[in-house]
């Protein structure tokens, strides 16, 4: 393990405790793994990170347990992400701390989770009747009907080819084919994956062969979004770009990355396997 993931309790066995404790919380700063996809202080993109967390359960003023869906959006703009487990442990710490009313555990959350995140975040807790989101399939073409031949398993933007005829089109295209691997413990993390732009045409079996390229690269949600925004943009010279992670839950908790030349907020949509 690198000094920046030693001390994170991601892949080790951990102690789970029940009562507040926001010291759980573990920070990784962004700047390293954007610096190896070349990307600057000056952002070319803008966008956040939708947290979703399942398993969150506290006391109301009288003792009974309360139980709730919380959604964190983070801008893209932080200086830090906040290591998932560490975040899950932080949320079960509530499990057995009383709060008086929600208004005093939302400013909890958001106290906490600015400072972890060093930038301002935004909160909802979510009673379940109102967090049913409906499953929805994801616009555009699905590139999973292309019968391609691969045989590349790491990252590997050369796979990128733009059609030869200069003409800017407006194309959306998305696939459920997409693994990743977590960079600490080397389990795999399952995504499905969108890909709108207004530019140069896209080989749609070239993208394809270029997402699954990623099956066996190791990066956390956030970098392999940004570096698939980063390697398509300069594939195709984009006037627009939208690039949308949705991953798969691990620990109750699911990260979404989105990235886009022009939008600052997701949709937080929920698709078949969320």
């Amino acid at each position: 393990m690198s000094a920046v993931t030693d001390d994170l309790p991601l892949g080790k066995d951990s102690r789970y405790i029940t009562t507040y404790t926001p010291s759980l919380l573990r920070s990784i700063a962004r700047a390293q793994s954007r610096h190896h996809a070349g990307i600057g202080s000056s952002l070319p993109f803008r966008g956040e990170d939708a947290w979703n967390c399942y398993e969150f359960s506290w006391l109301n003023g009288r003792g009974r347990p309360e139980v709730a869906i919380l959604k964190i959006q983070v801008p893209c703009s932080s200086t830090h992400i906040v290591e998932s487990k560490s975040l899950k442990l932080y949320l079960n710490s509530f499990a057995q701390t009383p709060f008086s009313n929600r208004s005093e555990l939302i400013r909890t959350l958001d106290s906490d989770l600015a400072l972890a995140f060093r930038s301002p975040v935004i909160v909802a807790i979510l009673d379940l009747d109102q967090a049913a989101d409906r499953v929805v399939s994801l616009p555009g073409r699905c590139l999973d009907e292309l019968d391609i031949a691969v045989d590349a398993y790491h990252r590997d933007p050369d796979l990128l080819e733009c059609a030869e005829h200069d003409v800017t089109v407006r194309e959306t295209f998305h696939t459920h084919l997409f693994r990743s691997l977590c960079p600490v413990t080397g389990q795999p993390d399952w995504a499905s994956i969108l890909v709108q732009y207004v530019g140069r045409p896209l080989k749609a079996e070239s993208l394809l062969r270029y997402l699954v390229s990623f099956r066996n690269h190791a990066a956390f949600h956030e970098t392999t979004i940004e570096s698939i925004f980063m390697d398509v943009a300069r594939c195709v010279g984009p006037d627009h770009l939208t690039v949308y992670g949705r991953f798969q839950r691990r620990g109750g908790i699911d990260i979404n990355p989105f990235r886009s030349t022009d939008e600052s907020v997701a949709p937080n949509i929920r698709t078949v396997r969320q």
